[in-house]
Parts: C-alpha cells; structure tokens; sequence
C-alpha cells in the first residue's frame, strides 16, 4: 500500500472556541447523529412480535431483525472510523446518516420479511459509518481540557439516553401506531440533521492521500463480523455448537491474520502503535467489559416487567423512565468528579454503584412494589453505567494522535458494540440454564435473577480490571488547563 501523508488540515480549536455557538451545534448535531444509531439497537425489540405477525416471520427470521443491526454495526465499525480520518469526518457524517435514513425508510415501507431484515444490515452499515464521526466531531471541535471531558460527558449521555429510550419510544410508537414507525420516525430526524449538518458542520481530515489499507479493511471487518454472527448465535444453539464454534474460531483466525497484515503494512488500517498507550488499550477492554453488562440491563429489565410483572409495552418503556433518566445524570456528572477524584477513579466508582445495583437487582421476584422491583435498583444501575462511561471514553481519545481520532473512535464504539453483544450472549445463556425451558413466572424470574448476579460478577471484575490497568490519576494529562472555556 502507498504510505499516506498524516497531517491534520484543520487547526487545533482554541480554549474560546468552546463557547461559541457553532461548537455547540457541532456537539448537537453529533450527538443527535449517535442517539440514533445506540436508538436502534434496542427500539425493535418491543415492536418484534407486531413485526412477526404482519410480515410473517419465523422465529429465526425474527431474531435476524436484531442481529443483521449488529452484526453489520460491530463489523464496518473500524472501517468507518478510519474512512473519517481519510476522506473527511463531516463527508463520512453525512453518507452514514444518509444511508442510515433511507434503510430506515426502506425497513418501515418493508413488505416482505428478506426486505426488513436487508433494511436492518443497511441500517447497521451506515450506523458503522457514521458513530465513529459523531465522537470525532466532538473532539476536534472542543480543545483539550474539561470543555472537551464535558464534552465527551454530554455525547456519552445522549448515546447511552439512545439506549434507555428504545424499549419506551419503540412501545409508545408500536401502541399508538404500528411497528413501522419505530423505523420511520427516524427519518424525518435523519432528514433534519442532515440538513443541520450541511450548514453547522466544518471538513476536516488527516493525510492526502485518500487511499485505505483494503487488505486491512477485509480482514478486520470479515473478522468482527464473523464473531458477531458466533455470539449471536449462541441465543440459539449454545456456545458448543459448531454454527457457534466455526464464526467464533474463523473471525478470531481473520482478526489474528490482520494483526500479522497491520505490523507489516506501511499504511495500516489499524496502526499497531495506538494500543502502545496504555489508556488506548485499558480503557477499551474496560469499555468492553462494562459493555457487556449496560446492554443486557435494558433487556432484561424489559422482559421481566412484561413476561413476569404484566407490564404492556409502554407501561414498560415507562417504568424504565428514572433508570433512563440516572444513566444522563450519571454522564454529566462524570466531568465534574474527573477534576477532583481523576477518571480511573470515577471509573471504578461507577462499576461499583452499578455493581451495587445488579446485585440489588438479583433479589427480585415475582412480585413486590415498583419502587423496589425496577425503579430503585434501575437508578443506581444505571448511575452507575453513567458515570463510568465518560472516563472511559475520555481516556481512549485522550491516548489517540490526531491522525488516529477516527479511527480510536470507531475502537471505542466497536468495544462498546461487541461487548454488548457478548454480555447479551452469556447472560442470556446463564438464565436460559436455570430456567430450563420453563415459562412460568416463578421460572422465569430464577433466570433473570441468575443473569443480573452474574452481571455483578462482571463488573465486580471490571473493578479490579480498571485499578491495576488504567492509569492512576498523577499520571493523567491535566483537565483544567488555564483559560479553557466550558461547553
């Protein structure tokens, strides 16, 4: 490959460029841009059983309605970040949104199962393209310092929001219209932004030579993809079934292959030396960790109200109101506590709240009050995810070169996106052995219970994962460098 030039073609922003107008409708525009991409993750699910009787779905085929999202958004995800630092962080902004608003417009008008589940893998691509970008933006708008930590908070908050509104705007939309909306309503959004975008949004981009690592590109997404087709098979057949075991073996081959590619190419996908940093490589294993607990939270919160509680749909979506609402403080306090106490500590805080709460969680049963059921333990789960979000993200841009932000961006959400998946996968797996195929309350409620103690042991372990590996707080960059406006 032709080794291409890295140079940043845009300034630095200084300290008073935080405050201006223009910087806050950039961190907007971004922001909106990844609310909707962590929206459909999670919209769907409430809207699935609408979906499988107008459509005509088999369960299998229903299932793909989540998993073709994923699959596509986990695997395209480093190649999205890096097509952002080559070709343009507002270019690539406005071709995933684009792309992302009309697979959306194509699943809602959907008249056949093949044709929502090929809108979905589109959705997922364009989501790939474009939430590596949305972080960039952020970044390179707002100088280092805790503008940028608040910064990255308010964008860590709107993503996570994304996450808790899906199961309440996907039952508010599929109660009081059809399942067709939970996809539809994201393109006049889509539309609206795009249109924020073109006049808001300032190019900027590393290196002139426009050219991709296309070896690189192949092996990793291959990779990524094939892992996530091996975890998300596992809901199905088990972790020892050869359709779980050939993705999962095959995409870790392929993932192996293009380390060996990355180290000998002079203009790599993936530069080798980004992990060099130790808040690079810790605070993304960390985010995979957490990861995998903070998904998995939403769904079985929403299963539990319905198939144990009785909750409809929107009595669903609605009680998970405060935990949704915890998860936004959680963000925005984050970068206040950072100052003080320093990221790896407000990290390892926030695992322990959210540790505190799954274990809270764990102790439910087949009846009792809201308050004590969903709403409390809810809050301080998701407090928890909140506050330790933020850093974690923070740290892993922090560590990146500027010609390297797209691409540690698309690590950061493929980390989170994976992680997801996987922790989705195991707990799944955990309550799917205890409640032994039994659909009773009292059956079900055991799983579900299983499932949150092991997501205590998870993060319990992410704990110890982030006191001996992310860096300690002296060794951090300093977050209050003089003069350095507030966003």
């Amino acid at each position: 490959m032709v080794h291409a030039r890295s140079r940043t073609q845009t300034s630095a922003p200084s300290p008073a460029t935080a405050r201006s107008p223009r910087t806050w409708a950039v961190i907007l525009a971004a922001c909106a841009g990844q609310f909707l991409v962590v929206l459909d993750v999670s919209v769907v699910n409430v809207a699935l059983p609408s979906m499988r009787a107008d459509l005509g779905l088999s369960a299998t085929g229903l299932q793909w309605v989540l998993n073709a999202y994923s699959i596509a958004f986990a695997g395209f995800m480093l190649l999205g970040g890096r097509a952002a630092d080559l070709f343009g962080r507002k270019r690539m902004f406005l071709v995933g949104l684009g792309l992302f608003t009309a697979a959306s417009l194509a699943g809602g008008l959907a008249q056949e199962g093949w044709q929502l589940l090929a809108a979905r893998g589109v959705q997922g691509l364009g989501a790939a393209v474009l939430a590596p970008a949305t972080l960039t933006l952020v970044t390179a708008a707002v100088p280092p310092g805790p503008a940028r930590t608040r910064a990255i908070g308010t964008w860590s908050a709107v993503g996570a929001a994304g996450g808790a509104a899906g199961g309440l705007v996907g039952g508010v939309l599929t109660d009081l219209l059809s399942w067709r909306w939970v996809l539809l309503i994201n393109v006049p959004v889509g539309v609206l932004v795009l249109a924020c975008a073109l006049v808001w949004l300032s190019e900027s981009r590393v290196g002139e030579d426009r050219r991709l690592d296309l070896p690189g590109a192949v092996l990793v997404t291959g990779g990524l993809a094939a892992v996530a087709y091996g975890i998300v098979q596992t809901e199905e057949s088990g972790w020892a079934a050869s359709g779980t075991l050939l993705p999962l073996l095959g995409g870790l081959a392929l993932l192996g292959l293009f380390v060996a590619v990355e180290a000998r190419t002079a203009a790599p996908l993936m530069p080798l030396k980004v992990f060099r940093s130790r808040a690079v490589s810790a605070a993304n294993v960390a985010m995979t960790v957490t990861g995998s607990v903070s998904f998995a939270m939403w769904f079985f919160m929403t299963v539990y109200a319905q198939n144990v509680l009785g909750y409809t749909p929107l009595e669903a979506g609605l009680a998970l109101i405060p935990s949704s609402l915890s998860i936004v403080i959680g963000s925005k306090l984050a970068p206040r506590l950072m100052v003080r106490a320093g990221a790896r500590n407000v990290a390892v805080i926030g695992a322990l709240i959210a540790a505190t709460g799954f274990g809270w969680q764990s102790t439910m049963g087949t009846g009792g009050s809201y308050l004590t059921t969903i709403a409390l333990p809810g809050v301080l789960m998701m407090t928890g995810i909140g506050l330790l979000s933020t850093p974690l993200a923070s740290l892993a841009t922090s560590g990146a070169a500027a010609g390297d932000a797209g691409l540690v961006s698309g690590l950061v959400n493929t980390s989170r996106t994976m992680g997801g998946a996987l922790g989705l996968a195991i707990l799944s797996t955990a309550a799917a052995s205890r409640t032994g195929g039994a659909t009773t309350a009292e059956a079900l409620t055991s799983g579900y219970a299983l499932a949150f103690r092991t997501g205590t042991g998870i993060l319990l372990g992410s704990v110890v994962l982030m006191l001996l590996w992310l860096p300690r707080p002296e060794a951090e960059k300093p977050l209050t460098p003089p003069g350095t406006g507030r966003v």
